[in-house]
């Protein structure tokens, strides 16, 4: 494949090799291509965006920079923490039947498993002069707190304007439900563009130190978020001065996230489309015009682009995309018929296909993280709930001035506690992750990680007990932290052996033109699958058995089972 000038074409290298630099014509003589402001200008003197192919890596960051940028996933999850310690509190007590509170997990995963597509190819070609990212950030950051104020505020508000008490009951589940669900949303959605921000702006070494750091803000957000929950607000000053226990906690969570979403849109600068996309409404006068020749390869991962006569068959160059559901579309434009080769945006259909023709042991690998997932997600968004009515026989639905609603509520509080030991211990696992790597390799920290949490929820279900319990709870972080990282470490090594094959000439036909971000899109809609599962079933199993402690058992249950699978089916890497 050739890239086209006025004066010397500039070759890339052959398929399957990394693209490290790119020969410059003379009217371009190399300067280097340090990090720093130098670079900068030497990307502004191309005249349009080479970024847009992938070809040169934007300046290195400073820890500074990735720091702020980083502060997102702090707030973010600091009101997470907050949503998954009291949503289950909070719906019982203004009246929602049991049978029916899981279903609040139900909604929004089925929104985002349908719109996830359109959102996440809307960001790869949004032309604001803000940037691609930064408006879809800013816009499910205010829909984050929205659903939060409704969440931790719409009893209080429809009790305020409404007097009769079935009628208010009612409303006061209908905007507690609709608060959960747009801030779940917002909340599962805004991980994709904030990623897609950090890929888009920064080097390759600076991905890594990045995403570093996103892991480690994500687990101290975390254990702030419910570390504050785990305070007792209502007989505060700030309690009294506020209203009750909840709005405390709203203030503090809507404090935090608009802080640090704003520090975060400011932290690095964002180059809009505008800018870097021109390559296919240039004309031959620009003198540093660049054309790409060529078209794509089919296979898994990759989408159909109607043929062209006129085209030489080429490698494929992809752009620097970053959306899970999106990464694997190509932008191509056609020196010869630029106006007949349209932009192919995936689909649902797209990913649902790419997923039912990836090879055996990426489809194991998200039947495993399907697995995980839903036994983790079992124990986590009802774990105060069964600390407060199975650890410490509180009464969720009592009233609210009464000694047993006021055990429900003690519980819920050392619930989260709880979850505050999970995400310490998550943030620790991660660096012992480090240490453990070379012993027992990626399949045996997945192993262990599976089998850990399994074996601690058993005993918190068979002996639920104070001290017992929040001694366990070091096991949750074990879990969530080895779901965060090991099935993309998984995928990672695959492609880099994918990579290697490729040098060598023996790789696999089907998977040319596949890209990594199908891959990260099929592990992300297990999420999304796991919570349908859990709020589809979870609901009815524990009406059926009539005790909370069925969670805890059936996450340990599903915990082994995945075990077992990974065991049998996860390919070992070496």
């Amino acid at each position: 494949m050739t890239l086209l000038t006025e004066e010397k074409p500039s070759k890339f290298p052959e398929p399957g090799s990394h693209i490290m630099a790119m020969e410059l014509p003379p009217s371009m003589p190399d300067k280097g291509w340090g990090p720093g402001k130098d670079q900068d200008k030497d990307l502004e003197s191309l005249g349009v965006g080479l970024s847009v192919f992938g070809v040169v890596e934007p300046p290195r960051r400073s820890r500074g920079r990735l720091l702020l940028h980083g502060m997102v996933m702090f707030g973010r999850e600091f009101c997470y923490a907050v949503e998954a310690a009291f949503v289950t509190p909070v719906l019982l007590s203004v009246g929602l039947p049991r049978s029916l509170y899981s279903l609040v997990w139900l909604i929004s995963p089925i929104l985002g498993f349908l719109l996830q597509p359109i959102i996440g190819s809307a960001s790869d070609y949004c032309k604001s002069p803000w940037g691609r990212r930064r408006p879809y950030i800013l816009s499910l950051g205010i829909m984050m707190l929205v659903g939060l104020t409704l969440f931790l505020n719409g009893d209080a508000f429809i009790s305020a304007i409404v007097q009769d008490r079935r009628l208010r009951t009612i409303w006061a589940i209908v905007v507690v439900m609709a608060g959960v669900v747009l801030f779940d949303f917002a909340a599962d959605f805004i991980d994709g563009p904030v990623k897609a921000y950090l890929f888009d702006v920064c080097s390759y070494q600076d991905k890594e130190r990045g995403l570093h750091y996103h892991a480690l803000l994500t687990g101290l957000g975390g254990a702030f978020g419910y570390l504050i929950g785990a305070m007792d607000w209502g007989h505060s000053i700030l309690g009294t001065l506020l209203g009750s226990e909840y709005q405390v906690i709203y203030f503090f969570s809507a404090l935090t996230w608009g802080v640090f979403l704003i520090v975060h849109l400011c932290s690095i600068p964002e180059k809009p489309l505008s800018r870097e996309g021109r390559a296919d409404s240039c004309s031959s006068t620009a003198p540093s015009t660049l054309l790409l020749v060529g078209n794509n390869n089919a296979g898994y991962g990759a989408l159909p682009k109607e043929p062209s006569p006129a085209t030489v068959p080429a490698p494929e160059i992809r752009p620097r995309s970053f959306s899970a559901l999106s990464e694997a579309n190509a932008v191509t434009p056609s020196a010869k018929q630029p106006n007949k080769e349209q932009q192919k945006r995936m689909s649902l259909k797209s990913l649902l296909l790419a997923m039912i023709y990836m090879p055996s042991h990426y489809r194991c690998l998200c039947i495993s993280h399907l697995l995980g997932w839903t036994a983790f997600l079992c124990n986590m968004l009802f774990f105060t709930d069964f600390m407060g009515q199975i650890v410490y026989k509180g009464n969720p639905y009592a009233d609210h001035n009464s000694t047993a609603y006021a055990t429900y509520e003690r519980g819920v509080e050392i619930g989260c506690w709880g979850l505050c030991i999970n995400a310490v211990s998550s943030a620790l696992y991660s660096y012992a992750q480090r240490l453990l790597l070379p012993y027992i390799g990626l399949k045996g920290l997945y192993f262990v990680g599976y089998f850990m949490f399994g074996l601690g929820t058993s005993l918190i279900g068979l002996f639920p007990n104070v001290i017992a319990t929040l001694t366990l709870c070091s096991v949750f972080g074990v879990m969530s932290s080895t779901l965060y990282t090991m099935p993309f470490n998984l995928i990672s090594e695959y492609h880099k052996e994918e990579e290697e094959q490729r040098k060598l000439g023996t790789v696999d036909p089907s998977r040319r033109g596949c890209g990594t971000g199908v891959d990260c899109a099929a592990l992300t809609c297990m999420v999304q699958l796991a919570q349908i599962i859990v709020g589809a079933g979870l609901g009815a199993l524990v009406n059926l058995a009539g005790s909370v402690i069925v969670v805890v058992l059936s996450a340990s249950t599903v915990s082994l089972l995945g075990c077992l699978f990974i065991a049998l089916f996860i390919r070992h890497v070496d």
